[in-house]
């Protein structure tokens, strides 16, 4: 699992096409030094925050003034906590924003299979249909948007004489996404078969179609779900807050040996609450 871990960390975030051209590896995410920064910033925060309200405050004297020693500790225990949140933080928000950028193509491909059908359903031929989509697509999405990217590759390939399956291909498996994969492989056989690739193209949208209209479905039935995930995650948090500031006192018992361990293994238990919870609600079509 380490061994798979460290592969994918290393594998390049942009290839180079047949063209010569730099595409993008949808499987990866590597944050760029901004967004590490500010990410990182945050979760230390965050954490230095946390790890101070369950755990500040160590080292008092007998009367329950601070000392040099409770300084001491509270710079430790932020440092630790807050370096811990990131470390766990940035691999999360990686994989969300892989996934939400996979999202977001999987949308403009179905728009560009829909655009393509309506294309070869007005008589051109394949290669002049995927230009006409470049074209039309233009007028929908910014010049950088992926699927422009994509279909710029494609047809400088074609015209370079290279294969257009080979370029679907290469494009479904950069891509990550099962649904562009199998449409690289079902065309294949319908085009080089001499199959109705205008009958395969209207199926293979509507089928992409139903399925992102199901996941968006499921999505909605289980956001209450994972608001009330969010909310039990932040309570215990709130409620500390609560009582240190309403009862210093009664605080206190979290400075205690058994308070420290009972708080830890709090601690523990809502962290991994989180994640299963979290794997339990994605479902996927």
């Amino acid at each position: 699992m380490a061994k798979k871990k460290k592969a994918e960390e290393q594998e390049p975030q942009f290839f180079r096409s047949v063209t010569g051209e730099q595409v993008r590896n949808y499987r990866v995410y590597h944050m760029s030094a901004t967004e590490r920064i500010v990410y990182s910033l945050i979760a230390l925060i965050v954490g230095a925050a946390v790890g101070l309200l369950f755990y500040g405050g160590l080292g008092k004297d007998a009367f329950g003034q601070r000392t040099t020693l409770t300084y001491v500790l509270d710079a430790i225990i932020g440092l630790l906590c807050g370096f811990g949140a990131a470390k766990l933080f940035l691999p999360v928000r990686t994989r969300q924003l892989q996934e939400n950028r996979q999202k977001k193509l999987r949308r403009q491909f179905r728009d560009m299979l829909e655009a393509l059908t309506t294309a070869l359903g007005a008589g051109k031929n394949v290669q002049d249909s995927f230009l006409s989509v470049y074209e039309d697509l233009q007028n929908q999405y910014e010049e950088d948007a992926d699927i422009l990217v994509e279909l710029k590759a494609i047809i400088n390939g074609v015209a370079n004489g290279f294969i257009l399956e080979n370029l679907l291909e290469d494009f479904g498996r950069r891509s990550g996404i099962e649904d562009i994969l199998n449409f690289a492989d079902v065309f294949q056989i319908t085009y080089r078969q001499g199959g109705n690739v205008k009958e395969t193209l209207r199926n293979t949208s509507e089928i992409i179609g139903d399925k992102m209209t199901v996941e968006e479905e499921i999505e909605t039935t289980v956001s209450g779900s994972k608001s009330e995930q969010l909310i039990m995650l932040v309570m215990p948090v709130g409620l500390i807050g609560m009582i240190k500031l309403s009862s210093p006192e009664f605080a206190s018992n979290f400075t205690t040996s058994s308070g420290i361990i009972a708080t830890t293994i709090g601690i523990v238990l809502f962290v991994a609450s989180y994640f299963v919870g979290k794997k339990l609600l994605d479902i996927r079509v």
